[in-house]
């Protein structure tokens, strides 16, 4: 992913970016009656009635101002290091659909020594949360954004820590999404991910003979 654009180019990043500051003046007028609680409930996602089974992630679209917040986050704190920046993404999602047309990055550190330590400002999170609810009230949290370029072993905890943000009665899941900024790749720069369950074995419950048990599950990503 380059951030080197012709001039035809950048005509057409400005053309879109200010077409996102008027369709965000437009929700803001929508929404001036109502209070910042009400915005927040507010959800085009909730199940139907008839519906049992949550829908799976079917489709992601990620518009050009998340991935040009993303890179300069990027540049701001990881670059020439080993390190990697991680942000919120926020938008909308219906009935499997995920459209993430904004985000905000996320003061997050690493132990380069310890996989498993890792630090996100949680306090950090729910500010901003605040902040953009105020601005942007039909925004909301759909998931969250790494660097990578892989999928690192902290992302599912970073992932169940994000999930606590999306409100109540969503039926789509938030997603995963690798922002790859290295300036030699060729291919689309982001690749985004699921959640998924598997069942790994089964537990036993207990008895002389050990028989009987309970499917031991586990969650992975996938794409």
């Amino acid at each position: 992913f380059r951030l080197s654009f012709t001039t035809r180019q950048q005509r057409e990043i400005s053309a879109i970016l200010c077409s996102n500051r008027q369709n965000n003046n437009n929700n803001i007028e929508a929404v001036s009656t109502m209070s910042t609680a009400k915005a927040d409930t507010s959800n085009n996602d909730a199940p139907p009635e008839t519906s049992s089974t949550p829908p799976d992630v079917i489709d992601v679209t990620i518009h050009p101002l998340v991935l040009l917040s993303a890179t300069d986050h990027y540049h701001r704190v990881a670059r020439g290091t080993r390190k990697r920046a991680v942000g919120v993404l926020l938008g909308s999602a219906s009935r499997g659909s995920v459209d993430a047309t904004n985000s905000f990055a996320v003061p997050f550190e690493e132990d380069s020594k310890n996989s498993s330590v890792f630090y996100l400002d949680h306090n950090y999170l729910e500010n901003m949360l605040a902040m953009f609810r105020k601005v942007h009230a039909k925004e909301r949290v759909v998931g969250f954004y790494s660097t990578g370029p892989q999928i690192r072993p902290n992302d599912l905890r970073i992932y169940e820590l994000v999930k606590r943000f999306v409100p109540a009665g969503t039926i789509t899941p938030p997603v995963f999404v690798i922002i790859d900024v290295r300036p030699d790749r060729e291919s689309i720069p982001t690749t985004a991910y699921r959640v998924v369950e598997e069942v790994d074995s089964v537990v036993p419950t207990g008895g002389a003979d050990k028989s009987g048990g309970a499917a031991e599950g586990r969650k992975s990503f996938a794409h």
